[in-house]
């Protein structure tokens, strides 16, 4: 029955949005009932990390930087996932404890902590009270365009019109947004209309804590993860990440994905040299089977951080996501496999920056994708690659977390 309704309620406009209606009135009213007459705690910090999904991104560093510190040894932190006993390790930690995510204990933290730490959109019946924090680190520095930015979208789930209005909803709720860059400023700031609500000042513009890692991991990190990977010696690492496609989304499934490669095709050609890591994007649900291609391909989609594949990685694949602009911090090869990038560039979201600047080469063949592999042994940071950094990167220094946390919450 309740396939049967999303199927119609995808194909009918009046229904879905009558539905949707009934649902975010319900989930208002049980939020608030929740937190009646609960008091604000001032020393209270909740953090959410991809919705739930991961322990990693800027609030992961937030907190640890705050853990290590003398000056909160008395804030109490409350990690919310999905799989609390996944992440149960966390409780080993002062004054940390886990709630499950949009269970009770879930929606009343929410309702009663000071600090909101999130990296992902929340619920749009969730919004803070006035003595409330929301700290808004997002997830990366933005190529696809965002939110109001966007001119055509072929997005399965909304309307155009329906994913502006969340982002403006969003928008009014965060106290702070954090950015990496003055050109990721510019982009948070039309993508959210916050000209429009006079909120531009929210901004805070420092870096992102979660790459102070990329500056401040050692040796002993890389030769653990790749232990923990199980990674042969003498082979060279290559990490592939995607990210996900408006259009392909399913009523009960949500975003999928395809992997558009040839595995046994780049097996046969690099096999004897290199490794591939398979990241999917968070928000992709299904699962990939690649027992064929053991000790070839590692699926590294489940593991909480990036930051580990990247130090462990010798060059980074990827086609739309944001990941690159990370990865360039270590002044690795880069390579844009964008097969579908008309249909991209055209039909969907489009781009915020002339791909001309990219530190790399886009390819969109698998032939010309192997022979780009093939050609990394000459990679040099040149030129163009070190004017992106300086242009996208130049705030992060392995500091950012101790900056954002003492101009937001010591300040």
């Amino acid at each position: 029955m309740k396939k049967l309704i999303t199927k119609i309620a995808k194909d009918s406009m009046l229904l879905r949005k009558s539905i949707r209606r009934c649902a975010y009135l319900y989930r208002l009213f049980r939020y608030k009932l929740r937190g009646f007459g609960k008091k604000v705690d001032n020393k209270l910090i909740v953090f959410s990390s991809f919705t739930g999904e991961k322990y990693a991104d800027s609030p992961r560093a937030i907190y640890e930087y705050m853990l290590g510190s003398d000056d909160y040894r008395d804030y109490k932190f409350v990690w919310c996932f999905t799989d609390p006993e996944k992440h149960s390790f966390l409780l080993e930690n002062r004054n940390t404890t886990i709630v499950k995510q949009a269970s009770k204990e879930f929606e009343i933290v929410f309702a009663t902590a000071k600090y909101w730490v999130c990296n992902h959109r929340v619920s749009l019946h969730r919004y803070p009270r006035r003595e409330q924090v929301f700290i808004q680190t997002w997830h990366g520095t933005p190529l696809k365009r965002l939110g109001f930015d966007i001119e055509k979208s072929n997005n399965e789930n909304y309307t155009l019109a329906e994913q502006n209005k969340q982002y403006l909803t969003d928008a009014k709720k965060f106290s702070y947004l954090l950015s990496p860059s003055a050109f990721a400023s510019e982009k948070f700031i039309s993508a959210f209309a916050l000209d429009r609500l006079g909120k531009r000042d929210i901004i805070v513009e420092e870096g992102y804590p979660r790459n102070d890692f990329l500056f401040n991991y050692t040796a002993d990190d890389v030769s653990r993860i790749r232990r923990e990977l199980g990674l042969p010696n003498g082979k060279k690492v290559i990490l592939y990440a995607p990210t996900w496609r408006d259009n392909q989304h399913t009523a009960n499934e949500g975003y999928t994905y395809k992997t558009e490669v040839d595995f046994d095709r780049l097996r046969e050609a690099l096999g004897d040299e290199y490794v591939i890591l398979f990241r999917a994007h968070y928000f992709i649900s299904n699962s990939f089977d690649f027992e064929k291609y053991d000790g070839f391909v590692y699926d590294v989609s489940k593991l909480d951080d990036i930051n580990g594949l990247y130090i462990v990685s010798d060059m980074l694949i990827t086609d739309y996501s944001s990941v690159f602009f990370d990865f360039a911090i270590l002044k690795r090869p880069i390579i844009y496999y964008m097969y579908d990038f008309d249909l991209y560039k055209n039909e969907m979201r489009g781009f915020y920056i002339d791909l001309s600047e990219l530190p790399g080469e886009i390819v969109k063949d698998e032939s010309s994708l192997i022979d780009e592999i093939r050609a990394v042994d000459s990679f040099k940071y040149d030129e163009r690659y070190k004017r992106f950094n300086e242009k996208y990167n130049y705030l992060d220094d392995g500091r950012a977390s101790e900056r954002v946390v003492k101009k937001i919450i010591k300040g």
